[in-house]
């Protein structure tokens, strides 16, 4: 977490190295085999290379690079066995049961684009206030509307894990899901064929990221995204997605049933 903290804050190679100070610790417990770790080595210093090269071999390079996101959001990275640490727990007594483990792979997405997307934490320019106001009044509406659907009920709660899930969540989650999502997706799209074209597909993606947790989930989720996307290109600041993205995942946490009734 240290690692994607620096890197977030701008420390490139401070979080690089903890990053490899990590991947060792995670070695040596067996929480990451030999052939993951020389898989997932590799696969950074490939990104690494990517900004140097041009033509056909970009546009493949880029593939590569959203395939191995995909791959890592996924777990489906041989050699990679995530820390379980909450286990069926909930949240309240009207909340579904919920396991959190503390991933590995998911996170290095963010440090696959941090080599790769030299632009991805640069402040690009802003659409001004109305996207803003647009993204804070979707934002707002999304839990009225679960609530309407039947897929939250009202349930404030505080658990015991809560500081451990939020550390997670921000990190571990929010920044990687962003990082993909937004920071390259979106802004990649935005830059070719114009803000309307990469905010709608960035979003309607990251539904589709959810869709295994059922269509309900997807739709809301493509809302979400929505939000984020907007709010992302109102101000034109990285940071704000992945704040929007946390603020309303603890804001679910906190005040409904997590991550659904039972």
């Amino acid at each position: 977490m240290a690692a994607l903290a620096a890197g977030w804050s701008g420390g490139r190679r401070a979080s690089l190295i903890l990053l490899a100070l990590a991947a060792a610790g995670a070695w040596l417990t067996g929480h990451l085999a030999l052939p993951g770790l020389v898989l997932l080595g590799s696969s950074l210093a490939a990104a690494a290379l990517l900004p140097r090269l041009t033509g056909p071999a970009a546009i493949a390079g880029h593939a590569a690079l959203i395939l191995g996101c995909l791959t890592l959001g996924l777990h489906l990275v041989p050699g990679v066995h995530n820390l379980l640490i909450l286990d069926q727990a909930a949240s309240g007594p009207g909340s579904a049961p919920y396991s959190l483990h503390l991933n590995l792979d998911k996170p290095l997405v963010f440090f696959a684009l941090l080599l790769a997307w030299p632009m991805l934490l640069k402040d690009r320019a802003s659409a001004g206030r109305p996207a803003i106001l647009g993204a804070v009044a979707l934002l707002a509406a999304l839990f009225p509307l679960a609530l309407a659907a039947g897929a939250l009920r009202l349930e404030p709660s505080l658990p015991e894990w809560a500081l451990l899930w939020i550390l997670s969540n921000l990190l571990l989650t929010c920044l990687a899901e962003e990082a993909f999502f937004r920071g390259y997706i979106q802004q990649g799209l935005t830059r070719r064929f114009g803000a309307v074209a990469g905010i709608a597909a960035a979003s309607l993606l990251f539904g589709l990221a959810h869709i295994g947790a059922g269509p309900a989930v997807a739709v809301f989720a493509t809302l979400l995204g929505l939000a984020c996307g907007l709010g992302y290109w109102g101000s034109g600041r990285f940071r704000v997605p992945v704040l929007m993205h946390f603020g309303f995942n603890l804001t679910h946490l906190l005040l409904f049933t997590y991550p659904g009734p039972v």
